[in-house]
């Protein structure tokens, strides 16, 4: 079946940032997400989860174990388990990324200090 943001399920999460599960198996996750402008997620880490963060369009700024990297479109980063991380949107733009979690992510986040 052909996946795309208008027919895939769609969830909002943080401020008004969006989601949209294009392929939801216990073993691979892969999901489409949308961050406006000046918006964050929680600084996090995942027991299980590997995942990569891949820029669409727009710039990002995504903490990796307290190392900040600049990700602009076409550019990605991997973040291994157990590595706290947080993805920011410190511009006036949104900023839409793919998040590809391997096995899936759902159930595996645990909130991380700083």
């Amino acid at each position: 079946m052909k996946i795309s943001k208008n027919n895939a399920e769609h969830y909002i999460w943080g401020d008004q940032c969006d989601g949209w599960r294009l392929v939801k198996n216990n073993d691979l996750s892969i999901i489409h997400e949308r961050m406006p402008g000046n918006t964050h997620e929680v600084r996090h880490y995942h027991h299980h989860a590997r995942q990569f963060f891949f820029i669409l369009s727009g710039t990002a700024v995504l903490e990796v174990d307290g190392e900040r990297i600049q990700l602009g479109s076409q550019e990605g980063c991997e973040v291994p388990p157990m590595v706290p991380h947080q993805m920011f949107n410190e511009t006036n733009q949104d900023v839409e990324f793919l998040v590809i979690s391997q096995p899936a992510s759902r159930g595996d986040r645990v909130l991380a200090e700083k």
